[in-house]
């Protein structure tokens, strides 16, 4: 199914004919778009808004979506649904399959992996390494330089299901280890690192590497990046 709103301003020579744009989106310059991709989205309160109007859905839609704003030299890969609201820099790159949803914000040279999931109302700095299957709720800020291994997932609700929601923040040059947890409302420090199945209930000091269930500081950043150094310079088994 193809569906170019005519309120659309395409820049770009890159996109895929099957595709479904939707509001005043711009898609900038230089930008791919690869097929099955959903751009425009409106939120689920105007879905329902134009329920049982009996037209064509995606002409009801468009009619009632904001838009979106996709960069310069973007790669957005098939099966990406991007929601109104939602503001992408200059090459970004998605995977397959990634949703992102109602007014989000991500910056300049982010990549954004297959599976990803992040839940509106988030703030994502530049060159920002989101791998595969990482869940980002409504709420989270994460700086730039932020490097977030596969499985992370961030939560925004520390009493589920409870009406306070409150968001994590994850500080410049911060890494997250595969499959870590961070608890709502704690904030990771700058160049600190997560270890892999860490789960964080409590504010990660900048510099500091925590570990464990729940995390606690194991050492210094510096180790971390002596020890990386190491890593890298040794040979393979």
């Amino acid at each position: 199914m193809t569906y170019i709103s005519p309120r659309a301003k395409i820049l770009s020579k890159n996109v895929s004919r099957n595709v479904v744009v939707l509001g005043p989106t711009v898609i900038n310059e230089g930008t791919i778009v690869e097929p099955l991709v959903i751009i425009g989205h409106p939120i689920r309160s105007k879905l329902l808004s134009v329920r049982d109007k009996g037209s064509v859905i995606e002409q009801l839609m468009d009619d009632v979506s904001s838009g979106a704003v996709i960069g310069r030299n973007c790669i957005i890969r098939s099966n990406v649904i991007i929601y109104e609201n939602v503001e992408i820099g200059d090459g970004v790159e998605t995977g397959h399959n990634a949703l992102i949803r109602e007014n989000t914000r991500v910056g300049a040279n982010t990549r954004i992996g297959s599976g990803v999931i992040i839940d509106g109302d988030t703030v994502i700095g530049s060159n920002v390494s989101i791998q595969s299957m990482v869940y980002i709720p409504r709420g989270t800020v994460i700086e730039d330089n932020v490097f977030l291994g596969p499985n992370v997932v961030i939560t925004n609700d520390k009493y589920p299901p409870s009406r306070r929601l409150d968001g994590v923040k994850i500080r410049r040059n911060a890494v997250i280890g595969a499959n870590a947890t961070l608890i709502a409302g704690i904030e990771v420090g700058e160049n600190a690192v997560v270890a892999a199945g860490a789960v964080v209930t409590r504010d990660v000091p900048p510099g500091e590497v925590v570990a464990g269930v729940p995390a606690r500081p194991i050492y210094s950043v510096d180790v971390f990046i002596k020890k990386r150094i190491e890593y890298e310079r040794s040979e393979a088994p």
